[in-house]
């Protein structure tokens, strides 16, 4: 075999079971050249649908992809607008194809502000895909780390609050069951795209101990290639999770 496919195997090997993207640089895309911010929302859904196909192509078990932050509802009015109806126009395209694919596709966050057109058409995708064993794909829409968290707390307090649930019982195994990725790995690897250094409360819970990849390279511009490289770049890296040497088990 040769060398250089070697190691590309090697790298593989050690790719992320779990990448998250925040995927930032629409607007501003589209302000460099000359256009309106909303098309480059458009140009970001092909971006999003390249990285979606790269995943399903090479076997990762999860992506979630942050299109929506509860944030978001203090942008401009028309750009909201506009952003929702690329949201429903999008999903509706896009949802047969995810199920040909075997993707398993949900929206983490609060669903309730949107439309009740927007709603059923989340919950029929949902069902439609619900049982594909291929990539979990989770698009955090109207979605907050913070909101996560508290929704998480409340039903605990809940169930304490009728005698179902002893204070002294809950662990973080308990609080992570009843956060949005219950049931998938904790967060890898999240890459920013848009030159900006931050998480903007996204899974705030989930990534304890993800690794970051920031590139200025905005989003509608993220491709196959950059993606495959952040993919690499994590796979050298050296995950201790507070211990001195590197393992590379699954300590969840």
């Amino acid at each position: 075999m040769p060398y250089k496919k070697f190691q590309m195997d090697s790298l593989r090997s050690h790719w992320p079971r779990h990448v998250a993207i925040i995927m930032d640089g629409n607007g501003r895309w589209a302000e460099k050249k000359g256009k309106l911010r909303i098309l480059g929302h458009k140009e970001g859904a092909r971006s999003v649908r390249n990285v979606v196909n790269f995943a399903v192509n090479h076997r990762l078990p999860s992506l979630t992809l942050y299109a929506f932050s509860s944030e978001n509802w203090h942008r401009p009015e028309k750009e909201v607008t506009a952003l929702m109806r690329l949201f429903m126009q999008t999903l509706g395209n896009e949802v047969k194809n995810l199920h040909k694919n075997n993707v398993c596709f949900q929206i983490i966050g609060d669903i309730s502000r949107f439309t009740p057109r927007l709603q059923n058409r989340i919950r029929s995708a949902e069902e439609l895909t619900e049982n594909n064993n291929g990539l979990k794909l989770n698009i955090a829409a109207n979605y907050g780390g913070r909101w996560d968290i508290i929704k998480s707390v409340q039903s605990l307090a809940a169930l304490v609050k009728i005698g179902q649930l002893e204070p002294s019982q809950i662990n973080e195994e308990l609080m992570n069951s009843y956060l949005s990725l219950k049931e998938q790995p904790d967060v890898d690897l999240m890459i920013r795209t848009g030159g900006e250094y931050r998480v903007s409360n996204f899974l705030l819970w989930q990534i304890a101990y993800t690794e970051f990849y920031f590139t200025d390279v905005l989003w509608p511009d993220f491709d196959e290639f950059i993606f495959e490289s952040a993919l690499n770049a994590f796979a050298k890296r050296e995950r201790r999770f507070g211990r001195t040497v590197p393992i590379d088990v699954d300590i969840s």
